[in-house]
């Protein structure tokens, strides 16, 4: 059944089926409802009495999120339990599968197919996680895709094999018979670290043209209403908007949904992560200043000011240790940890004599963040003398270090045990053989920037353009299909690059050292940065500690709640942080 305003015909998904004509109606299954693995879907036209809908997303489990889809009368249902349901402020769109219109150029660098094996949910509940999704059962996700109702597919990285992406689609004529001949997109995940583009795009062409195969007469999908991004691919594959709406329970989890006043839009990722989980546990969250992520929490009588993951808990003197890299060094070496040869700059000879030493040096400004001011892989004395002077605009105390090879690594540890821990890759743009250098870093800033809520884009500026120069482009070359390159030295977040969980491989010995570098800063929360072989080896450097790691990165490692967990003990609901792997025998 195709959309009554365009045809003039009758459609169930905006009118109870009880008003329905009989002969369209009469072998519809009654009641229907599916289970996704992260919520059950109730499909609210195959209902005769709202009752049973509202008691269905009553019965909803903790954790969970249960949606009432196709609701005729949203306004209506939700009248019959005003404290207990709400109206999803999402907008549905539609693809008319007859006019759906195949790429001339398929997706490159990414392969899209079926869930094929149980660690591939795995991989799912990786990407939710990632988005902030709920997560689902992941027995349940492989017996669903085993029916004919349900198609769970996967989109990996070509060069690497990686899982970057996921969408759910829902057959609605398996599952109830529908007269309207539908089908709906669910669960559209795309891994944030990813530099392909257009995954999205591969994932919901793939299952739309499969329900064409089945002969299905539309697609629909529920988005966010403010989800700009979403909303464009979708008009740019032909979706267009139907009056369909959905109605949800009130819980935590969908707070942010229907909560009146200021929420936390208007902060930083890296607040927001706080805020959110604060909420969850009935923490009363103030916003003191969204442009710096400064909060006020309150809970028992117990109130603290954090400004992300920097609280009133560390200390004036351990974030200035941080802050000062000479004196982490200091720190690190009294200790017993490993830390790079370095030197304070001086003079041009001395530094020079250092260079001829060490072989090639990283030039950093004693005090600063976000890799500003940083030059690495410095090799001949006049470029020495560049990246000095380019730290000391920073700051005039200027670090060089011996510049070791290997994975940068960050680990988070909060309460002076590991929570979490990443490899940091510098952005890499992939040749597609049609496009500039210049137009893939644009590209990927795009991509950053929508994953971090602006929080990392490549800056243009010398430090890329020497880059890109080093490696024998120019910004207006075409890059070779499949070509890798890197187009920053540093692997900073901020300056696009990517962050890779490997928190369950991390080698103890590693684990071992960030504790202890935590407790010789004496500073409950900091992101330690060591370069290493690789995080399964247990050699490292320690390279600095930073007093505000951005929580956010690390999903979906529990670091929020960590986080909460040390500013407010009372409330702790999870388990104890992350152990350390035994040491192999």
């Amino acid at each position: 059944m195709t959309d009554p305003r365009r045809r003039g015909q009758h459609s169930l998904w905006s009118t109870p089926w009880k008003e329905a004509p009989e002969h369209l109606v009469r072998d519809m299954k009654r009641d229907v409802l599916v289970d996704l693995a992260w919520g059950r879907l109730v499909f609210a036209q195959t209902f005769e009495e709202p009752r049973d809908v509202i008691d269905l997303l009553r019965a909803e489990e903790e954790g969970r999120r249960d949606i009432a889809m196709y609701v005729a009368d949203p306004h209506v249902l939700v009248s019959h339990a005003p404290g207990e349901l709400f109206i999803d402020p999402s907008l549905t769109y539609r693809l008319e599968l007859h006019r759906y219109r195949p790429r001339r150029n398929p997706v490159a660098g990414v392969f899209v197919r079926k869930m094929s094996e149980l660690a591939d949910a795995d991989e799912i509940n990786r990407l939710y996680a990632a988005r902030g999704m709920v997560t689902g059962d992941t027995g349940l996700m492989w017996g669903n895709q085993r029916t004919p109702t349900f198609t769970y597919l996967v989109a990996q990285d070509e060069r690497t094999g990686a899982v970057v992406g996921t969408v759910t689609g829902v057959d609605h004529v398996r599952a109830f018979d529908d007269p309207d001949n539908g089908a709906s997109l669910w669960s559209l995940a795309v891994d944030p670290q990813s530099t392909i583009p257009g995954v999205g795009e591969a994932l919901v062409r793939m299952l739309a043209e499969r329900y064409i195969g089945r002969g299905r007469d539309h697609l629909d999908l529920s988005v966010l209403h403010d989800n700009d991004p979403a909303i464009r691919l979708y008009t740019r594959l032909g979706f267009h908007r139907v009056p369909v709406f959905a109605v949800k329970r009130k819980n935590p989890i969908n707070e942010p949904l229907y909560v009146a006043g200021p929420t936390e839009t208007e902060l930083n990722p890296y607040a927001k992560i706080i805020a959110d989980e604060a909420r969850r546990r009935g923490i009363l969250v103030e916003i003191t200043d969204a442009e710096s992520g400064e909060l006020r929490l309150s809970h028992g009588g117990r109130r603290i000011v954090t400004r992300e993951s920097l609280s009133e808990l560390t200390t004036a003197v351990a974030m200035s240790r941080c802050d000062d890299k000479q004196l982490t060094r200091r720190i690190f070496q009294r200790a017993g940890l490993s830390v790079p040869r370095g030197v304070a700059a001086s003079s041009a000879a001395a530094d020079a004599a250092f260079l001829t030493e060490v072989g090639e040096a990283v030039v950093k400004p004693v005090r600063g963040e976000q890799g500003r001011g940083i030059t690495v892989g410095v090799t001949s004395p006049a470029a020495l003398a560049d990246a000095v002077s380019l730290a000391a605009t920073f700051c005039p105390d200027v670090l060089i270090e011996e510049y070791v090879d290997g994975d940068d690594l960050r680990i988070v540890v909060i309460g002076h045990e590991v929570v979490a821990a990443a490899v940091r890759r510098p952005a890499t743009v992939y040749g597609t053989g049609r496009h500039t250098v210049a137009e893939l870093i644009d590209a990927h800033s795009r991509r950053r920037s929508a994953a971090t809520g602006g929080e990392s884009r490549v800056p243009v500026d010398d430090t890329t353009l020497s880059t890109v120069a080093a490696a024998g482009y120019d910004m207006d070359d075409v890059l070779p299909d499949g070509a890798a390159l890197k187009v920053r030295r540093t692997a900073n977040l901020h300056t696009g690059g990517t962050i890779h969980d490997v928190t369950a491989s991390l080698h103890p010995a590693l684990a071992a050292a960030a504790v202890a570098a935590s407790e010789a800063i004496d500073i409950p929360v900091t992101g330690l940065d060591l370069i290493v072989p690789s995080p399964e080896d247990e050699e490292y450097v320690l390279i600095e500690a930073n007093e505000r790691p951005g929580l956010a990165n690390h999903e979906p490692q529990p670091t929020a709640a960590r986080f909460v967990d040390l500013l407010f003990p009372a409330t702790r609901t999870t388990p104890r942080a992350w152990q350390p792997p035994p040491v192999p025998q």
